[in-house]
């Protein structure tokens, strides 16, 4: 039966190989677009999935609330006692608690030195939670040393070559604190499907010394820096510790001044290890994670795809039925049953998409390098290290085998015999319409397609030239460090003798970071101060920020060099935090009093409110303070002209300034960007499969205009005999595809719109749905079915007749 499918696979391909192609190359097309993109689904879903313990292990994270209940701030990290109090207060349930610092250090000495973003004080434990490989050392007491210190492979070759790493001594910068970690062990670099990724393990000791020693450490419930991960018992649910957490808040945390709980005020949540990379988009994270809604649209494109190429299959079977009609009554008189041509029709489709696949494969083989460097992931089309591929080309076969060849062989196999042999077969009217509606849904999915592109070009257009409220243009920022801010004012006109240097400030945060620290606030209500429950982030800088940064001063002024006043009891408000406090206007919140976390004072500004966060977020309250503390970036705002040589003047004087530590130029402007990487990946994911889309709809269309021209080549010669001119024909040929084009459009428009202001609806800050964007998509897509069905009309119509009827 097989060499029959194949036989006959061959004698259509000879006869039609035109109608063949197009089938074959469209089914190629949508699997390899496909598999592409399932690809990248399943690397997505198999995050953290390697690991032993995966589906025991557990990550702490930490929310704080409004008094009307409402989370003002969650952060995945947690306070530093949390770990091992988790541990104590649930011995029956929790087995190990381990706790990830992340910092960025200096490593290495003389000539090898070395900014590291990728560097983790952790408990010694972390081996036992996690399956990290250990390459070389013992895993279980590598970090048990004060000087332990483990290293990836590719971080032992980077430092000492050829040499072996264990047991030598590498110095460790962090910030002004200095210790020197002793190599212990070497892990294989992590799998790139982790939600995050360490290059160094070191030990919690210096982390503890830094605190002012293990009691001081454990009384600190407001420093939260810490990834903290529960590795449970088996067996055990995670629920029955969720729900005592609460009450676990309450032990450990006093209550307010006013009696109030602790946990009405914050409390802890558990986040599955498999669930962190797809779910978990809190306010702070080791590294960014992904979103299962991106994973969802990918998918949906990936399934889009493959029904316009089977829909496109199914409209070239059944518009040339008549060609096999003549077959079917042959074989049906010769003592062919339904259910034996079903069978043939559907051999025939499946061996179509096996050669289909055997396309898709190679165009993945060669577009997968760039697909793999666009989406920033590692994937391999390794059949012999993930079999389970094979399993899921052998689905997408019969998936397309059954979607595309179940109607064309239900319709073929339903010819009546009589009707074909006496030459008196036609298409009913219902296979028609049908056929029409699947055209109809085909260009319905590469509107909806192309009104996405549209969307996301026009958001991330709107995001990135927005008025932020401020001149984030032409700013540099450079690291802080001690000796720089303790002798703010001198460093800053040594800094601004360059003409190309217009000023220059310091900051706790810069625009385009998150807003992650806060105190109690209290201010002036009706002559009396109040304490304020909702969240107020805090800001430190340095006397000449505003200016820098080119905020505007609503109401009062900006703080003074020569006020005195200002660096102890001053505060600036922005317009959003006069509101949250329930001040009547900006004015009004002059001079009132005001109290912050241990400083007490006045307010004597009001900034107009600007976006310090991305516009994911909306702009929150915010108070500016003068300290004398806690500065950790330099922002340089820099003059237009010659910015390169201001540049290159910033690099030596930061040379001379401290030489051992190597500089890295930030922007701003660049910060923001990337903020929006994700959705620059989305719109490019979009715009590329919505070409592959509307490619395979041109596709279908063209073979299903080729084939109406050929059935009507006669109708054509008549019509050009009695004086009907080539426009007339391309318009009769052209406004029947023109007109099911038109009506997916309609039916695309309220889809396109729902979905988009969906995806819109993540954004605080949003361009709106607007009808140009409807209108534009509509015309582009009739636009291409035009040309696509004109130019086999034009070709119809210039045909002299006289050859035609010859023909004929």
């Amino acid at each position: 039966m097989i060499k029959n499918y194949f036989r006959i696979f061959f004698r259509n391909l000879k006869k039609s190989p035109t109608y063949t192609l197009i089938n074959i190359f469209g089914l190629a097309v949508g699997m390899a677009s496909s598999i592409l993109i399932f690809m990248f689904v399943q690397h997505e879903l198999s995050y953290d999935r390697y690991h032993d313990k995966s589906d025991r292990i557990f990550r702490v994270s930490r929310a704080w609330f409004n008094q009307d209940g409402a989370v003002s701030l969650h952060l995945g990290h947690a306070a530093p006692p949390f770990g091992p109090l988790l541990k104590s207060d649930f011995e029956e349930q929790i087995e190990l608690a381990v706790r990830l610092m992340s910092t960025s250090v200096i490593i290495g000495e003389d000539d090898k030195v070395f900014k590291e973003e990728r560097f983790f004080f952790a408990d010694p434990e972390i081996f036992e939670v996690f399956s990290w490989e250990m390459l070389e050392g013992n895993s279980q007491n590598a970090l048990s040393f004060p000087d332990g210190l483990v290293i990836s492979a590719s971080m032992a070759k980077k430092y000492f070559g050829e040499e072996d790493p264990m047991g030598r001594a590498l110095e460790v910068r962090v910030g002004s604190n200095v210790f020197e970690g002793q190599v212990r062990g070497i892990m294989a670099d992590f799998p790139d499907n982790s939600h995050f990724k360490s290059d160094f393990f070191a030990s919690m000791e210096p982390v503890v010394n830094f605190y002012g020693g293990y009691e001081a450490m454990m009384a600190n419930f407001g420093s939260n820096n810490f990834a903290t991960y529960l590795l449970l018992k088996e067996g055990l649910s995670a629920d029955a510790i969720a729900d005592q957490l609460p009450d676990f808040v309450d032990r450990h945390i006093p209550a307010s001044g006013q009696g109030v709980p602790a946990s009405l005020g914050t409390q802890l949540y558990l986040w599955p290890l498999t669930d962190i990379h797809l779910y978990s988009n809190l306010d702070s994270e080791v590294e960014p994670n992904s979103s299962i809604e991106y994973v969802y649209i990918y998918g949906a494109i990936a399934l889009f795809i493959l029904l316009i190429a089977c829909i496109n299959f199914m409209n070239l079977s059944t518009a040339r039925s008549a060609k096999r009609a003549l077959e079917v009554g042959l074989r049906k008189v010769m003592g062919a049953d339904r259910q034996l041509l079903v069978k043939q029709f559907m051999g025939e489709t499946t061996l179509m998409s096996i050669f289909a696949l055997l396309i898709a494969l190679l165009l993945v083989w060669l577009t997968l390098p760039v697909f793999s460097s666009f989406t920033g992931k590692t994937l391999s089309l390794n059949l012999v290290d993930q079999p389970e591929y094979l399993v899921g080309f052998l689905g997408l076969v019969i998936f397309v085998g059954l979607i595309a060849g179940s109607y064309p062989s239900l319709f073929l196999s339903g010819f009546q015999p009589a009707n074909v042999l006496k030459g008196t077969y036609k298409i009913g009217s219902i296979h028609e319409k049908l056929r029409a509606l699947l055209v109809v849904g085909q260009f319905a999915i590469s509107i909806v397609l192309i009104v996405a592109v549209m969307i996301v070009i026009g958001q991330l257009d709107f995001m990135k030239n927005k008025d932020l409220g401020f001149d984030k243009d032409e700013i540099a920022i450079l690291p802080a460090f001690e000796e720089f801010t303790s002798n703010y004012a001198l460093m800053r006109d040594r800094l601004m003798q360059h003409p190309g240097v217009e000023e220059v400030a310091i900051s706790s945060r810069i625009p385009s970071g998150r807003l992650l620290d806060s105190q109690g606030a209290q201010a002036e209500i009706n002559g009396t101060l109040t304490p304020i429950n909702t969240r107020i982030s805090d800001i430190h800088i340095s006397h000449t920020f505003m200016e820098a940064f080119g905020m505007e001063i609503l109401e009062g002024r900006d703080f003074d060099f020569d006020m005195a006043g200002d660096s102890t009891q001053s505060f600036i408000l922005n317009e959003s935090a006069v509101r949250a406090i329930g001040w009547e206007s900006p004015k009004t919140a002059i001079g009132r009093q005001f109290n912050y976390g241990n400083r007490r004072g006045q307010v004597i500004g009001v900034v107009k409110d600007f976006h310090f966060e991305s516009l994911h977020q909306p702009i929150s309250p915010m108070v500016f303070m003068v300290p004398d503390s806690r500065f950790n970036q330099v922002a340089v705002k820099l003059r237009k002209e010659d910015k390169e040589a201001t540049l290159r003047y910033l690099r030596e004087e930061w040379l001379a300034m401290r030489p051992d530590y190597p500089l890295e130029i930030t922007f701003v402007a660049e910060k923001f960007d990337e903020q929006y990487l994700a959705e620059e990946k989305i719109g490019t994911v979009f715009g590329f499969f919505a070409a592959l889309a509307i490619l395979i709809s041109i596709l279908g269309l063209f073979g299903l205009s080729t084939y109406a021209t050929e059935q009507r080549i006669k109708e054509i010669g008549i019509r050009k005999v009695l004086g009907a001119g080539s426009w007339n024909i391309v318009l009769l040929l052209g406004k029947d595809f023109l007109t099911l084009v038109g009506i997916g459009f309609i039916i695309a428009v309220p889809l396109a719109w729902f979905g988009m202001n969906q995806w819109l609806g993540n954004f605080a800050y949003h361009i709106s749905v607007s009808w140009e964007v409807m209108a534009i998509s509509g015309l582009l897509a009739i636009l291409i079915a035009a040309v696509t069905v004109s130019s086999q009309s034009f070709r119809a119509a210039l045909v002299n007749p006289v050859d035609t009827f010859r023909k004929e």
